[in-house]
């Protein structure tokens, strides 16, 4: 790991408006995105742009950032539960077009304070450690996303947030590479606790039989591989 790494809450100052995808970010590179006809770059940064900084100014933060020296090289981004359960961001990708990314006008929506909020509930929407061309390895596999797991329920708890939930699935890297959610075992570690379980429908297919090798080849039931788990973190408030 290097030595001048480290993690912070993500500050107005700079926002980190768009994924790890293609490789760390910083000021000098991310308003340089990678070439992919899949997404809207100019519709995606002025979404999201503004809803970040709303959600920054209101909470505090919304993302836990790791940086190696000016490179964005891990981020956790959460949002109030609240927030997605009014269906305004079914999955909140921030490169994707609603469902599954923000609707294009949340920003200009009423955010309550976190004193005013009914469930004082943080959701963890995903969990990314940057790959490099050539190194992909880098930064992975070294405890970064447990230090980002950390820092996220330092901030939380220091701000007054009551619990801390996220999705997870069977810790395989094909469906961390996909989701962005961290293994059911990874959030256990850090002294959540399963709240409820069902089935991912969106996995199926071809995608499907290799998850079940992969599962197979990890030890884990084959059937397992579908599950799709909540888990969650009290606080200490009620």
């Amino acid at each position: 790991m290097p030595d001048n790494l480290f993690v912070e809450p993500m500050g107005e100052d700079f926002l980190a408006w768009r994924c790890l995808h293609g490789g760390p970010v910083s000021r000098r590179t991310i308003e340089s995105p990678p070439p992919n006809p899949e997404v809207n770059w100019a519709f995606v940064r002025a979404r999201n742009i503004p809803l970040l900084e709303k959600l920054t100014r209101i909470y505090g933060s919304c993302a836990i950032l790791a940086r190696d020296g000016d490179d964005v090289v891990g981020t956790l981004r959460f949002y109030p539960k609240s927030l997605l359960s009014f269906g305004e961001g079914a999955g909140f990708c921030l490169q994707q077009r609603h469902p599954a990314g923000p609707k294009e006008d949340l920003a200009a929506g009423v955010f309550p304070p976190l004193e005013a909020l009914a469930d004082q509930t943080l959701f963890v929407h995903c969990l990314m450690i940057a790959a490099l061309s050539g190194d992909p390895d880098r930064y992975r596999r070294k405890g970064l996303a447990t230090r980002l797991g950390f820092e996220l329920i330092r901030w939380a708890r220091d701000r007054g947030w009551s619990a801390i939930e996220a999705s997870a699935y069977e810790e395989l890297p094909m469906l961390y590479a996909i989701s962005g959610a961290a293994g059911r075992r990874f959030w256990e570690r850090l002294g959540f606790r399963l709240v409820y379980q069902d089935t991912e429908p969106a996995i199926g297919g071809e995608f499907l039989e290799k998850l079940r090798q992969d599962a197979v080849s990890a030890g884990l039931p084959p059937e397992s591989v579908t599950n799709r788990y909540r888990m969650r973190l009290k606080l200490g408030r009620s």
